[in-house]
């Protein structure tokens, strides 16, 4: 996973859909999308210039893993009848994409970025040292920041455009959103999800403070797993060894980035600033980090 870095993907031969602040999404035909994840990474909702070397094949592979391992819990939008090669047949086009590629199933994304909880840290600690909840849901009094919470929490966002910042949101805000089978749908499916996804994980040394799933619908209301999963970018990862309550423990996703942000003179919004050589590589190390761990048989 040492290609050249991809900061923006160029293929002229499907419609550009959108391009979001890590994936760039095309139309290929009525039933199926290509997704393309590059080596953008964002920060406080901003896209940062400089490219993660690798990261979109770690994410792709990471995203693929746990879609097959999650999908006797539910299906996913990983399509299985096409390949790279049917849809971009030109060989000096489709190698800049190849390992970053998922073709997926085209399907009604909700509006609902579904987030689970298992740890006190980062806006879920700030919400509860001043109200001593999270989106709605009291926590016992006296926990410490990164404290393991008595059990998982399901702590919905709303689903912002680029450049926007996602709003927590109470359950019943969900149920006035989606109804309220769905939502209860969405919460139930989350939490069994995250549980089952902590449990792996913590045999292999990485602890899930906390993860973000999405949701889509297909055309009969049936429920999928789409976007990425359980990977650096939409989790936190710690590890185990260096876990402990009262401070914020190293990690395996973009908070070494966020950490590092911290230290500058930057008012969080774009343009954000280019990254030094160093941070760049210590990323990109922790990245890969995560993949093998969580990967490797």
């Amino acid at each position: 996973m040492a290609s050249t870095p991809l900061f923006d993907s160029k293929i002229t031969s499907l419609p550009l859909i959108h391009r979001g602040k890590v994936r760039d999404i095309y139309n290929v035909d009525d039933h199926h999308l290509l997704i393309v994840t590059t080596d953008r990474i964002s920060a406080f909702d901003v896209i940062l210039p400089t490219p993660i070397p690798g990261k979109g094949e770690i994410l792709t592979a990471i995203s693929t893993f746990w879609f097959n391992r999650t999908q006797n819990i539910i299906p996913n939008h990983l399509a299985d009848d096409l390949t790279l090669e049917d849809i971009i047949p030109d060989t000096a086009e489709r190698a800049p994409l190849e390992g970053r590629c998922m073709i997926v199933k085209k399907l009604k994304a909700l509006p609902v970025e579904a987030i689970v909880r298992g740890y006190l840290i980062g806006s879920g600690y700030k919400d509860y040292q001043k109200t001593g909840a999270i989106c709605g849901i009291t926590l016992p009094a006296g926990l410490d920041l990164a404290d393991k919470l008595p059990e998982p929490i399901y702590t919905p966002s709303s689903k912002a455009a680029v450049g926007e910042h996602d709003v927590n949101i109470t359950y019943a805000q969900t149920v006035e959103l989606l109804g309220e089978e769905l939502a209860q749908q969405l919460r139930d499916i989350s939490l069994t999800l995250y549980r089952s996804a902590a449990e792996y994980t913590l045999k292999r040394g990485i602890i899930i403070a906390d993860t973000k799933f999405e949701f889509g619908v297909d055309e009969n209301g049936t429920l999928h797993l789409i976007d990425e999963a359980l990977t650096p970018d939409s989790s936190r990862f710690w590890p185990a060894d260096q876990y402990r309550p009262g401070i914020s423990p190293p990690s395996f996703d973009k908070q070494f980035i966020r950490d590092w942000l911290e230290t500058l003179d930057w008012d969080k919004r774009a343009p954000g600033p280019q990254i030094p050589s160093d941070i760049v590589a210590q990323t990109a190390a922790k990245y890969r980090e995560a993949c093998e761990r969580l990967t490797a048989e």
